[in-house]
């Protein structure tokens, strides 16, 4: 194929100086059709195909090829079929004898025609789109992977930010509260895939049926939920990419933060940080364009949603109660009980009627037990002998000076029932924790040892003294009760007394 520039010269030669076809012909060194067609375009026009091409061994397979090619686009790209497999298997299933060019060429132009074409969008102001997205972040010295749902404004571009440990129910709900908080207002429309975090079923017609929670937070902000088609994430492309950019942005290199709360005020103030900005095709920065989203925007409810998943439960005989393949504890008193859970993010509240009677942390660590050692103490004082073996006191972080009282409250007592004995009144002073902050029944085990006065009367009496701010006058001449209890060093030479068999 002759280039740009020979065109030009002949074309100037002819058309320019008046030189005859067949002079440029023999000038050029090129056929008279040649420089006809040269005079024709101005540059090369391509090669041009009159008609279709036939491909007789192919046309008895195109059939089978499209349906593979259409079978295709429901399929994960890593596992669609390349021109080499579909090759293969016109070979091997259908007798094929062609060549691997013929199927090539008839391929990959079929894609092409076969890919999908979009619209460009505009997007008005007051709506949103909702997803989440992984990432990895370093959380409380751990590095861990972490949830992270995205709220973003396609009017504005502006975005909201929130990590958790699980991608769950009231984690996609309590993060709709908080982008509602931030935004300061409620967007008029949320646009979603169709997680099961907010359907719970596609009906027949194509309508959506909600989850129970998702449900209630819907009806409370009274917004309007919009789903795109199964499996297109591009319906909902303007949040898929804030994913993208959240990851990118946001969390490299990983994010160091002491707890989740750290974390999402630190992402949080990464959000707020982007409205400045100016984005390529704008005039006004995010912040000034947000002005629009919050004017279109309805008004928050009185009280935010209460993001937290109810279930029933019953009380074990252990007093534990199970949540998602996690044990909790709950006061002794409410074995073989009926109880409700109520799920949040970071705490699980449980309660008995309208009465609250436990709250823990929330584990998401499958089959661990979470253990209040106070719920089981009143059980302990009548079941002394499983104190030391008691899984709920494991792991109980008492200051040193709780094992010093313990020691002696068994050594003072006489050698016949110290062990029940001792161990029962240590469970009463660990019971006084019940009705007196930690720091307080401490300080009076303290005082208790400083005075030698070693009994479960006395650190109560020393301990109500601390929260009645007066002096501590214990005369133990008053109180014969309250035993004094003296603890000498021991002597080396008492020991080489007892080896020489002499009294020391």
């Amino acid at each position: 194929m002759y280039g740009v520039d020979l065109y030009g010269r002949v074309r100037l030669a002819v058309l320019g100086q008046g030189l005859s076809q067949r002079e440029a012909a023999r000038r050029f060194g090129i056929d008279r059709g040649t420089v006809r067609k040269m005079l024709g375009h101005s540059v090369p026009p391509g090669y041009r195909r009159g008609e279709a091409r036939h491909r007789p061994k192919l046309a008895a397979h195109i059939g089978f090829i499209d349906q593979i090619l259409a079978d295709d686009l429901d399929t994960p790209k890593k596992q669609r079929h390349t021109i080499q497999r579909i090759y293969d298997r016109l070979r091997e299933e259908r007798g094929f004898d062609g060549g691997y060019t013929t199927v090539r060429d008839y391929v990959h132009p079929r894609r092409l025609t076969m890919r999908e074409a979009f619209v460009p969008l505009a997007h008005p102001a007051g709506h949103a789109q909702a997803d989440f997205g992984e990432a990895w972040a370093v959380v409380g010295g751990t590095q861990r992977k972490v949830h992270f749902l995205v709220v973003s404004l396609p009017h504005s571009d502006a975005i909201f930010v929130k990590g958790y440990p699980a991608e769950t129910s009231e984690a996609f709900c309590d993060g709709h509260v908080a982008a509602f908080a931030f935004f300061g207002g409620v967007p008029r429309s949320i646009l979603y895939d169709n997680t099961r975090l907010a359907v719970a079923k596609i009906l027949g017609d194509g309508t959506r049926k909600r989850s129970t929670l998702f449900g209630a937070l819907q009806s409370h902000y009274v917004f309007e939920d919009r789903y795109g088609r199964p499996g297109k994430g591009n319906d909902k492309g303007k949040v898929e990419g804030m994913v993208g950019y959240a990851r990118r942005a946001f969390m490299v290199p990983y994010p160091r933060a002491r707890d989740f709360a750290e974390l999402n005020a630190l992402l949080e103030e990464r959000c707020r940080a982007r409205q400045n900005k100016t984005l390529r095709g704008n005039t006004t920065s995010i912040g000034e364009r947000l002005a629009a989203d919050q004017a279109a925007f309805q008004g928050l409810p009185p009280t935010p949603f209460d993001a937290c998943d109810k279930r029933p439960g019953r009380v074990t005989s252990q007093a534990l109660v199970r949540y998602k393949n996690t044990d909790y504890s709950v006061p002794v008193a409410y074995a073989h009980r009926d109880v409700m859970v109520r799920a949040y993010v970071d705490e699980i509240v449980i309660t008995s009627g309208a009465e609250e009677i436990a709250r823990h942390r929330r584990s998401y660590e499958a089959g661990d037990f979470v253990f209040n050692p106070l719920h089981y103490l009143p059980l302990l004082e009548q079941k002394v002998g499983a104190l030391d073996q008691a899984a709920p006191l494991q792991g109980w972080d008492l200051p040193t000076e709780f094992t010093t009282l313990r020691r002696l409250l068994e050594g003072r007592l006489s050698r016949k029932n110290r062990c029940a004995a001792g161990k029962r009144e240590y469970v009463q002073v660990l019971r006084l924790i019940e009705s007196f902050p930690l720091a307080t029944v401490h300080g009076a085990v303290r005082d208790a040892l400083r005075l030698g006065a070693i009994s479960y009367d006395a650190v109560k009496h020393l301990a109500l003294c601390r929260i009645e701010q007066r002096p501590a006058k214990l005369n133990l001449g008053a109180y014969p009760h309250l035993a004094t209890t003296h603890v000498t060093t021991t002597s080396p030479f008492s020991y080489m007394s007892l080896l020489s068999g002499d009294p020391a």
